[in-house]
């Protein structure tokens, strides 16, 4: 991984990370990650290092990747995918693709060691993408289901839940013209 990662700093190679054939470097970090499962690494460096080249084309075959690998271990991979979800988003202005990664996130990674903003991650891109019933549903039955510990925490998404509530009502009752 480390002679991976250095490829691109070695003196006489004139070939940035952002001029690398992503194919192949997919293949590496393939093969780096099914040499060691339990490593974090490869995906920490694909999420942070190589998804974050200004190539739209480049940083979605990343993030393809990273989102292929985070089902074999959902619980450790969490942290890339939401970064993926957090390029998804701002980068290349997919909200659709970030719901997606953040609505796996929110399914598959259940071991109490994740935070609960990771497992938030859709109600808000729901809200962003103008998806308010969604996002007042999802909301609602996070706070129903009692798993908000922290006071203030627990004050905060109640104040969005409110404010969600309040902009339906205000589309519903917005006249027709």
């Amino acid at each position: 991984m480390v002679w991976l990662q250095a490829f691109d700093s070695r003196g006489d190679n004139a070939i940035p990370y952002q001029r690398l054939d992503y194919s192949r470097l997919v293949g590496w970090l393939h093969a780096i990650l099914a040499t060691d499962p339990r490593s974090e690494y490869p995906l920490f460096v694909a999420a942070r290092v190589y998804a974050e080249n200004p190539e739209p084309l480049k940083m979605r075959r990343i993030l393809d990747f990273i989102f292929a690998e985070f089902a074999a271990d959902p619980n450790r991979r969490w942290p890339a995918l939401a970064h993926a979800a957090l390029l998804a988003k701002h980068r290349l202005n997919d909200l659709p693709l970030a719901r997606q990664y953040a609505a796996v996130i929110e399914r598959l990674a259940t071991d109490d060691s994740v935070p609960l903003w990771a497992r938030q991650m859709e109600i808000f891109i729901l809200e962003d993408m103008n998806e308010l019933e969604a996002a007042k549903i999802m909301l609602g039955g996070l706070l129903a289901a009692g798993r908000i510990r922290d006071p203030e925490e627990r004050r905060f998404l109640q104040g969005r839940l409110d404010d969600l509530e309040g902009r339906l009502k205000g589309k519903r009752s917005a006249p027709v013209r």
